[in-house]
Formats: structure tokens, sequence, C-alpha cells
């Protein structure tokens, strides 16, 4: 049995893990790609995994390039995975196959296709997110469905916390399917046309805080992109700031004079509630460029900042 998986970040390493377990004679052909300067390392720990397994580890986002066709042309492949994967596999490589070529996607498809479904789904305040494990076709995310599972999300839950749970669900459903991936051909579902909805790619100059939008919103876009992302950022005195955790304050005043982003109270042991579209929002940890994270109060230390100017 020879399987073939294409995967990266922590999730990819943990899906290697636990096909291990779940197949230990299986020949193992890995494809990743180096990671994002903002992201956390992956790429070698992969590789080093791979090895230790005794498989053929190969680096490439481009898996139906030219220098790879002899590879795809000379090596049988049983089943093939993708996870974590953020590339096009083109179906010259994904047909080779025998028994199928499976996605694994972090959303309840059709809803949320494409990029970063996880910190999308956070950042608009979803209640839920899930994940679909669907056939690999010639298009992003949109195979016929073989099993989904959904996974509820907290009002509260940072990025890292869903991330580990979808990732735990990616692994049950790995569990669970797998016998029945094995047999070839498993019962599918088409996507719902009229239900597709998409997702933009995300960059890390894309969680810029704006103090005029809502309290609810600012709060979620700074849980959505926390660690390990690149977080989500303001500026203060010219200096962009990170605001790496924050909390909804239950006991806010009501402020007839508001200008959004001004600092209006320091608390001590707590943070300082700076003033946004609609209400206050009280900023716990923050991180100067080119400084180390550290507490609100540490950094936020007048009422005269003013954050985004």
């Amino acid at each position: 049995m020879r399987i073939a998986v294409f995967c990266a970040t922590r999730r990819g390493y943990r899906f290697l893990e636990k096909l291990r377990a779940l197949l230990p004679d299986a020949d193992l052909l890995v494809f990743s790609f180096r990671e994002e300067p903002w992201e956390p390392p992956f790429l070698d720990n992969i590789r080093q995994l791979t090895v230790e397994y005794g498989g053929d580890f190969y680096e490439s986002k481009q898996v139906g390039a030219a220098r790879w066709a002899d590879l795809w042309n000379e090596t049988p492949i049983d089943l093939m995975f993708a996870v974590s994967w953020r590339y096009i596999i083109p179906a010259a490589v994904y047909e080779q196959a025998r028994l199928g070529a499976y996605v694994f996607h972090d959303s309840l498809l059709p809803d949320y296709r494409g990029f970063s479904p996880t910190v999308w789904a956070i950042i608009n305040g979803q209640n839920h997110t899930g994940v679909t494990l669907l056939e690999m076709v010639n298009d992003y995310d949109a195979g016929d469905i073989i099993a989904q599972k959904r996974e509820p999300i907290g009002p509260h839950d940072t990025i890292a916390e869903v991330t580990e749970r979808v990732t735990d669900s990616y692994l049950w459903l790995l569990e669970y399917y797998l016998p029945i991936l094995l047999k070839g051909n498993p019962p599918r579902s088409p996507q719902e046309q009229s239900q597709i909805t998409y997702t933009a790619k995300l960059l890390p100059e894309d969680f810029q805080i704006d103090w005029q939008w809502p309290t609810q919103r600012i709060y979620d876009l700074i849980r959505a992109t926390t660690v390990p992302y690149a977080g989500a950022y303001t500026t203060l005195e010219g200096q962009k700031l990170r605001i790496w955790s924050a909390q909804i304050l239950e006991d806010a005043h009501r402020y007839v004079g508001r200008i959004p982003g001004r600092v209006v109270e320091i608390r001590p042991g707590e943070g300082v509630v700076v003033l946004t579209g609609d209400s206050v929002l009280l900023v716990t940890r923050v991180q100067l460029e080119g400084s180390d994270p550290a507490p609100a109060t540490a950094v936020l230390n007048r009422i005269s900042h003013t954050l985004g100017r």
C-alpha cells in the first residue's frame, strides 16, 4: 500500500502521525512546502517525520510540474490525501490514485470554500465550523462530499483552540472512514451549487483594526488572528502595535463623547479600556514592533494614547 500525502502545518504533521498509526506498513510519499514568514515552522518537522517513517519526502508547491512527471508515471499510488494544502493538484496527478484521492477541508462545504475558512468563521462571528472529507477534483473544494463533522465555536474561543479541535475532527474522520476509502468508490454526495460561499486569501496586512468598528467585530478579529497567526494590529504614535488578546466588558460605561481608539481607562492587573465605534474593549496583551509581548498596561499607560493614528 503506497499513500501520497500533500500536507502542511501542524495539522499535516498530526495527520501523518495518525495515518502511520492506522496503517503502519504503508509506504508514504509526502509533499510539503516552506511556511510563510509569519507562520510557525512546519516543513522541516514534516520532512523529519516522513524520513523517520521510511517514506519519500519532496518539497514543492507545484506537484504537477514537469520535473515530477516521472515520479507520478513510475510510482504506483493506491490512495492520496491533501491536508492543509493550498494549491491545485492537477488531474494528471490525482487520477494516479487507484483507490481515489481525497481532500480534508475545514468547513462544512459548500459553505466557506477557499482560504483560511476557520479564521474567517471566527472573524464573521460564526458559532460553528466543521470538517469536510471530499473527493479531489481539479478545482478548489469542489468535489463530491464523502463525510462531514460539525465543530462548535464558542463566543470567546481563539483560533488556536478552534484549530486544535478541528484537527481532532480531521483525525476522527480519517480513522472512521479509512476502512471505507480502502475499499474504493465510497458513497458520496454532490455539493449543492446554490449554497456555495467563498473566502478570500488572508494576508497579515488584512488584520488591521479600524477602531470605528463595533466592539464585537474588533474582538472577533483579535481572537481569529492571534497566535499562531500574525495578530490583529493597530498603531501607537506611528509604531505598529499588535493586540494578542482582549475582553468584552460587561460593566462598560456609556460614552456620548466618543473618540474611537482613545484609551479612556487603565485597569491595573487587567488591561486598558479603549473606545470603539459603539462601546469599549478591554485590551489585555499587546506587542510593539521590535519588542516582546507585554501586558497592555505596560505599554498603554496614558489616557492620552489614541490607537490607529
